[in-house]
């Protein structure tokens, strides 16, 4: 089972921009086989940092309008939210220990 919750464009106002831990938000779509590939490294990472940080999911062909005005223009976009601001972003897939490390600039 996933440590990570899908949210909408609806709610990601609540869930995301008004939540009082940081929040890391993977940008994906369904087709996408780099998002497929990050899926599970996003999932340990919630896990691991349970507590420390939300993660969520935003599927990008459920949320256009939400891409276009956070300017999300490829997928996996992974977006780093802290105090209801963007705090860091980085797109692409890549190793744990690499998003690990781009968590890590937020989130100590």
């Amino acid at each position: 089972m996933s440590n990570v919750a899908q949210v909408s464009e609806q709610s990601f106002d609540s869930e995301v921009l008004k939540s009082k831990t940081p929040v890391l938000v993977d940008f994906f779509t369904t087709w996408c086989g780099p998002c497929k590939a990050l899926a599970p490294v996003v999932d340990e990472v919630a896990k691991e940092m349970t507590g420390k940080l939300k993660v969520v999911k935003v599927d990008l062909d459920e949320a256009m309008d939400l891409a276009a005005t956070l300017g999300i223009t490829s997928v996996p976009t992974l977006v780093l939210f802290q105090g209801g601001k963007e705090a860091s972003r980085r797109t692409g897939s890549g190793p744990k220990r690499d998003i690990v490390s781009f968590v890590q600039t937020v989130v100590k």
